[in-house]
């Protein structure tokens, strides 16, 4: 018995390390990746998006209830840099939602803004937020629809950027990537470094390899009758992943999705241990439900991790020596990832002190998405089944 432990362990380690090396390659690349993407546009589709006549634009905003930083959030939205008319329709399902009295405040704040509040309890599936949207979409007044969530930044020009994307040939949807943004605490900070040093390299590396065909609800942007054609929000209003199920049914319609250079940011608001958990748990069961063979994947992306357990495995018989070796080059690679996505996304430099506790904690997040299915969203607690539409199981006890 013991000699077959010895020898799992091991093996156990050799996997481990093996995993922690590709780990390290996989750094590398996405510090290639974030390199790439961040290049400037050339002169001549600079020319372009600056000569684009831009539409006319409809913002849906989804609430449910206030966030800490929702007024300036939709602000931004209210004082968008944008040369056509821009209309945005904010939608709650609950008349006693406190997301309400933010919006007359916006209200009484952009007076001379086209702002549409509607209040509608009707349900249509299982995704509350799709919901929502049917319930708002009929007070959309022009042709171009962005749906972006609550709790999005965006810069001045956004609407710019998004729209003259939306124009490209064959384009049916435009989306965005995201960075993190948590300034009020150690929790915030820490689910804001996921997005930025996990969740973001993965998707950069994934673009480049052809890999990945992302969705993101930070940005949804395509016209009605695009929005029509693939059965309206009506379809994907039992999915959990609704961003991603929208973007898979353009696709399927002959048409492409596009990520320009535009980026935003997630509010990240996190105040505990355990807000910060359910939140990355549901993101990680998410991507699992939608993409079981990529997420899998992700299990070489956590270098430092594997290499720290691939030194503990090793322990038993070959001594400290390769996984000690191999967290340092975890812990270099790590580093070269992050100078590189703070160069092309600007992102924050005072993090690194942090990092190696958000790999570890990634990783704790990564293993645990597999032990169940349930999801805690917005409240309320759901099963994810099979084909990743949702059963709800009820609301969650605070």
């Amino acid at each position: 018995m013991d000699e077959l432990f010895v020898k799992a362990a091991d093996w156990a380690s050799v996997i481990c390390y093996a995993a922690a090396a590709l780990g390290c390659v996989y750094a590398l690349g996405a510090a290639w990746a974030a390199r790439s993407f961040a290049r400037p546009q050339p002169a001549s589709a600079q020319a372009r998006v600056q000569a684009q006549a831009y539409p006319a634009v409809t913002v849906l905003k989804p609430l449910h209830g206030v966030e800490p930083n929702l007024y300036a959030n939709l602000a931004r939205f209210c004082a968008q840099d944008y040369p056509s008319p821009v209309q945005i329709v904010f939608g709650a399902d609950d008349a006693a939602d406190p997301a309400i009295g933010i919006v007359h405040q916006l209200v009484a704040a952009f007076p001379d803004r086209d702002l549409r509040l509607v209040i509608n309890a009707r349900r249509h599936g299982a995704n509350r937020k799709v919901s929502n949207l049917i319930n708002m979409v009929g007070a959309a007044r022009h042709e171009i629809l962005v749906i972006s969530d609550s709790d999005i930044i965006v810069d001045r020009d956004y609407l710019k950027g998004v729209a003259a994307s939306l124009d490209g040939p064959g384009v049916g949807l435009v989306t965005c990537l995201y960075r993190g943004a948590g300034a009020a605490g150690s929790w915030a900070r820490l689910a804001a470094a996921a997005i930025d040093y996990h969740f973001l390299p993965s998707v950069l590396v994934g673009l480049k390899l052809g890999l990945a065909e992302p969705c993101f609800g930070s940005t949804i942007a395509l016209r009605r009758n695009t929005l029509a054609m693939i059965g309206g929000f009506e379809a994907v209003v039992e999915q959990l992943a609704d961003d991603y199920a929208l973007g898979t049914l353009v696709r399927g319609a002959g048409l492409s999705v596009a990520i320009p250079s535009t980026i935003v940011a997630h509010d990240c608001t996190q105040k505990s241990a355990a807000d910060l958990f359910r939140q990355e748990l549901r993101w990680a069961r998410t991507i699992r439900a939608v993409d079981p063979l990529g997420f899998a994947g992700l299990a070489i992306t956590h270098a430092l991790p594997l290499a720290l357990l691939g030194m503990f495995f090793g322990l038993v018989q070959s001594g400290i020596t390769p996984g000690a070796a191999l967290v340092i080059a975890a812990l270099i690679c790590r580093g070269v990832l992050q100078i590189e996505l703070d160069r092309a996304f600007q992102l924050r430099d005072d993090f690194y002190w942090m990092g190696p506790a958000r790999d570890v904690l990634s990783f704790f997040v990564f293993v645990a998405s597999f032990f169940g299915r349930a999801v805690d969203w917005r409240g309320h607690r759901y099963g994810v089944r099979a084909d990743s539409t949702l059963a709800c199981y009820g609301e969650v006890e605070s």
